[in-house]
């Protein structure tokens, strides 16, 4: 007579209750000392899901179609990193521009900015292609009523955050915005950073630049993503300074 087998039920987990307030992986469950076979599932598609982030690559037609609303002019440029490949071996390469992007930026006019923005691909371009133009969207508009002058957009293929420092230094803008595809996590592999950089030249290290992290829907929302940074690029250009000496008070803006 063959013996009839039970499968242990799966235990829940006493922090469940905690999983309303975050999207990390906390209250699994276990099913004696394993992990319970779905959740093991859903870790290996969140991987899978970082992994292609990594590999993804600049919407370009759509990019610069949704661009085209802003009357704003912009500019393809490339880092030094010539493949993702070479991008992920060589990080410093991806801080500088390649030949044939410095030369463009060298040849247009010598115009003062107030503001550059970069779009950079970074280690997820899935996020800009999802976050960039609705961000910008209710970004610029402050910009443009507010009378700073911006300089062309540019949308840089293999670049890391410090590449805006060159580019900012050469459009001669006073301050640079670099809007960037983040380390994807396996709870959030499209999420954007936008750092913020006061006087960009090449060489500049982090301590220099304020950052906002985790831009999405599911995270710091479009909106206020763009409440701080507005308020960052105001306070900064008026006080002319960016990174550990530039506080973000918006928290205190609201206090009674």
């Amino acid at each position: 007579m063959k013996k009839k087998q039970y499968s242990k039920p799966v235990e829940p987990d006493p922090w469940q209750s905690l999983k309303t307030y975050t999207d990390a992986r906390i209250a699994l469950g276990h099913t004696g000392g394993a992990i319970p076979l779905k959740e093991v599932l859903q870790f290996k598609l969140a991987f899978a899901h970082a992994k292609d982030a990594v590999y993804s690559e600049l919407d370009y037609p759509k990019l610069e179609q949704k661009l085209e609303q802003f009357a704003v002019p912009y500019l393809k440029l490339h880092s030094r990193a010539s493949s993702r490949s070479v991008y992920l071996q060589r990080p410093d390469w991806g801080r500088s521009l390649n030949e044939a992007s410095v030369a463009r930026l060298k040849e247009m006019p010598k115009i003062d900015h107030d503001i550059a923005i970069v779009l950079a691909d970074g280690l997820s371009a899935t996020a800009i292609n999802q976050h960039a133009i609705p961000l910008l969207q209710r970004l610029l508009p402050l910009l443009q009523k507010a009378n700073y002058q911006l300089a062309p957009i540019s949308i840089v293929e293999q670049a890391r955050v410090a590449i805006g420092d060159e580019i900012g230094h050469l459009l001669r803008a006073q301050l640079v915005i670099v809007l960037i595809g983040e380390r994807p996590g396996l709870s959030s592999p499209y999420s954007m950073g936008a750092y913020l950089t006061y006087a960009p030249i090449q060489g500049l290290t982090d301590e220099r630049r304020n950052c906002i992290s985790n831009i999405r829907p599911e995270g710091l929302t479009y909106e206020l993503a763009c409440e701080k940074l507005f308020y960052l690029i105001q306070t900064s250009l008026r006080l002319q300074l960016s990174g550990i000496a530039l506080k973000d008070n918006t928290d205190t803006l609201y206090l009674p």
